[in-house]
């Protein structure tokens, strides 16, 4: 019978504890290690205030960057996809395997 009280007095001191309130403390740094860890990702934050122009690759080399991209997803001569080797380990350098 002490043992049954026992289980009793613990389920309900449990189903209590879940209507128990949190911390203010807690609610107020809710989220702050995600909005630290966004805020050191940004390389610079006053990017969008800037007005010079980007630097960078001009449209002809980057189309070309890009279709040579999508090239080496193709099938070759041999039937295998460049880049990708049975083991898996496969340095592609412009279709030459190394």
């Amino acid at each position: 019978m002490r043992t049954f009280a026992n289980l009793a007095v613990t389920a309900l001191l449990l189903g209590l504890s879940g209507c128990m309130s949190t911390s203010p403390a807690w609610d107020a740094r809710f989220g702050e290690a995600a909005r630290v860890t966004a805020a050191q990702q940004v390389i610079d934050p006053m990017a969008s205030q800037s007005t010079d122009m980007v630097s960078g690759v001009d449209g002809k080399a980057a189309q070309g960057a890009m279709n040579g991209y999508a090239k080496s997803f193709d099938k070759t001569e041999s039937g295998k996809q460049s880049g990708i080797t049975q083991s898996g380990i496969t340095i592609n350098f412009g279709g030459v395997e190394q």
